[in-house]
């Protein structure tokens, strides 16, 4: 049953885009992609305003990140599963911007807000042109419209195309990510505030890698945002 569920949401979301990605129900003129009463049930975690959260805890002796946080619970089997798996499987990079944005208006104020520059974690280019697009890098347009902080996507890069993290242990995790990631220019994150965004947070392998890259830039200090909160 929960299959099928899925499945007709999906079929809907893309067929009409004026229904709600996760219930399936008509949006009002003026609402994008989900409607208010999932807005209002979302399972939001309420990490940006709590210091040694969870997922910063994820990064304590690993590596130095200023703060970290997610926008919501991510559990396998529920409908925010599903925002996620349309938003990077089915081509709806719109609401990836879409969900920034809104996440962006509740870090208003916050040390989020302070940074100096927002960065997607990285595809690789044969992963962005298979899908079509980089759902982090949606997501963090989405933030950098909110927050009014410039993005940059050029200078850190993925230079392994490496596969999936799915159904793999913590150990695989960090193997499979391990010295991936590159900075073409240091220039552009020396002395900087690095907001680093991505879709969901399980392990923090990759954030774990690309964070390691950029804070060994002189100056540099790192946050992390992502959508979704997992565990394994």
């Amino acid at each position: 049953m929960k299959l099928f569920l899925s499945l007709y949401r999906n079929i809907l979301g893309l067929i009409y885009p004026d229904v709600c990605v996760t219930c399936g129900s008509h949006l009002p003129s003026g609402i994008r992609f989900i409607c208010i009463k999932c807005r209002h049930d979302m399972p939001r975690t309420g990490f940006h305003l709590e210091q040694g959260n969870p997922v910063e805890q994820i990064f304590w002796g690993r590596v130095p990140v200023q703060h970290a946080a997610s926008m919501f619970y991510y559990i396998k089997g529920s409908r925010y599963q599903n925002l996620i798996y349309i938003m990077k499987y089915h081509g709806n990079k719109e609401l990836g911007y879409e969900m920034g944005k809104i996440y962006g208006r509740s870090l208003t104020g916050t040390s989020f807000s302070k940074a100096g520059v927002i960065v997607p974690v990285p595809l690789h280019p044969r992963k962005i042109r298979k899908r079509g697009f980089n759902q982090s890098e949606w997501i963090g347009k989405g933030l950098a419209e909110s927050l009014q902080i410039p993005m940059v996507t050029k200078h850190l890069y993925r230079s392994v195309n490496t596969k999936t993290q799915t159904r793999k242990s913590r150990l695989e995790r960090w193997q499979n990510v391990e010295n991936v990631f590159k900075i073409r220019s240091v220039d552009a994150f020396r002395n900087k505030h690095v907001l680093l965004v991505d879709d969901v947070v399980t392990t923090g392998a990759t954030l774990e890698s690309c964070a390691g890259v950029l804070t060994g830039c002189t100056g540099t200090s790192v946050s992390i945002l992502t959508l979704g909160y997992a565990t394994l």
